[in-house]
């Protein structure tokens, strides 16, 4: 005779005592994981028509099933139903309710399927449906940095190398930057989930399953393009979760950079940009505080994610085939991804969106720092002189400059002659912020008709990011 907990577990037949305390909570999920339960029913709908099929459930008892599985969903969406102490995990929880309240039939729904596919299949669908979250997020910072762009997309801006004040490039140039690593970042969200795109259901515990036959309509009915290719592959591997992970480190990443510059541009060392009082903080003791937090904090989120790459990829490293408890692991380092982009998003979207840029400042500071000594060395070169001799002789008159604590413009004719007599007066037209933005003009240069192609794209290829997310056919919750 069984005990009473036993009838709460999905295992235990064989088990002549019930599990330890210490063993029940080790083993028993984190909280977090029964948010998995609209994505468990989900499976479970296709799982009972699969039943259906296989006839273990005659018609029925699959409308039945299929109309508590509805009331169940909606009663846990809506937080009217909560798993108890005993459920050692999601599958637990709902397979004792549909127990309770269908009696023998709720405890058909076992039959021909392991919690190991279904673990497997309840994480693949959430990723598929949060990548569509995330892409849609980034979208929203891409369309903020755009707006801000097509406002700068002439404005002079110093560029660095090294964080030191390289050549004039355009304010709208820098923020496109930015703009097109997050089109990368949506780009691998989609390349991910065509590799994802495979149903892990009918592998069973690791054999497959000899009562779940046609696996392949389930797979179309939870939006999968196929099933998985191999049984053991398909309970085992979590590669798609580390793939995933990487991905949102990447994107976490590039958001970082952004953090950072902003936090550089809001500085009163650099003047570029005063923050909207909605998206900053002040200091609870020096009252004229202005203080980037959400940059900041996006900054060190940043770190935590790439924490989870790897604690995920540790898990891996030494794991036997197929299923091993360790991959519980998964859903941690992926919920926690997950969460922490779709916080940070929309907080960076609102801070790009509505910081001010100081146009003044930005166009004192271009040229400051001989930023335009390269336009003389390009000048000498286009004249026949090799470029590495035009190199020494700008050389030469930054030097100079230096020396006498002038600009290149405060220089006389003469002045540039005695440097080098091939050094004439028409050397000055090249020596503005305006025609060394012009002579960028290459594809992904600076100058503003090139900018104003690169936004045309970006617009282009957000449009197509959103419809993507948007076509989604699976089960999304």
């Amino acid at each position: 005779m069984t005990d009473t907990a036993a009838t709460t577990r999905l295992w235990g037949g064989r088990f002549r005592s019930a599990p330890d305390e210490a063993l029940a909570t080790l083993s028993r999920s984190d909280p977090s994981y029964f948010a998995m339960a609209p994505y468990d029913l989900a499976g479970s709908r296709s799982h009972a028509r699969e039943l259906h099929r296989a006839d273990l459930l005659d018609d029925a008892e699959l409308a039945m099933l299929l109309e508590a599985i509805d009331v169940l969903d909606g009663e846990y969406r809506r937080g009217e139903i909560q798993p108890n102490l005993e459920d050692e995990d999601v599958h637990t929880f709902l397979e004792r309710v549909l127990s309770e309240r269908l009696g023998a039939v709720g405890g058909k729904l076992r039959a021909g399927r392991s919690r190991n596919d279904q673990a497997a299949n309840d994480l693949r669908l959430y990723l598929r449906d949060q990548v569509r979250r995330l892409a849609e997020a980034t979208a929203d910072l891409t369309d903020a940095l755009l707006t801000q762009s097509r406002h700068h997309r002439a404005t002079p801006a110093p560029g660095f190398t090294h964080l030191q004040p390289a050549q004039p490039i355009t304010f709208g140039h820098q923020l496109l930057a930015h703009a097109h690593a997050l089109g990368r970042d949506i780009d691998r969200l989609r390349d991910w989930d065509r590799r994802s795109a495979r149903s892990p259901l009918g592998a069973a515990a690791l054999a497959g399953s000899a009562i779940a036959l046609t696996p392949e309509h389930s797979a179309r009915e939870l939006g999968y393009d196929r099933t998985c290719a191999n049984s053991i592959d398909a309970v085992a591997s979590r590669d798609h979760v580390a793939e995933f992970l990487f991905v949102g480190s990447m994107l976490a990443v590039d958001v970082s950079r952004l953090a950072e510059e902003i936090c550089l541009w809001a500085s009163r060392q650099f003047r570029w940009i005063a923050l909207d009082d909605r998206f900053a903080t002040g200091s609870s003791i020096m009252p004229q505080k202005k203080n980037p937090d959400i940059a900041e904090l996006a900054r060190g989120k940043a770190s935590r994610l790439t924490g989870n790459l790897t604690s995920v990829l540790g898990v891996l490293k030494g794991l036997p085939l197929a299923y091993n408890r360790d991959l519980a692991e998964d859903k941690r380092a992926a919920f926690d991804t997950v969460e922490t982009l779709l916080m940070v998003l929309p907080a960076m979207s609102g801070l790009v969106r509505t910081f001010v840029v100081d146009e003044t400042e930005l166009r004192a500071q271009a040229t400051a720092g001989f930023t335009l000594a390269t336009e003389i060395a390009d000048w000498l070169a286009r004249r026949g002189v090799p470029f590495s001799e035009a190199h020494e002789i700008t050389g030469a008159v930054v030097q100079l400059c230096e020396e006498r604590g002038v600009d290149l413009e405060d220089l006389s004719d003469e002045d540039y002659a005695g440097v080098d007599a091939r050094l004439t007066p028409e050397v000055r037209t090249v020596l503005t912020v305006e025609a060394a933005l012009a002579a960028r003009s290459g594809q992904g240069g600076t100058a503003p008709a090139r900018v104003d192609e690169q936004i045309r794209e970006l617009v282009e290829l957000v449009a197509e990011q959103r419809a993507w997310a948007a076509e989604y056919a699976g089960p999304r919750t």
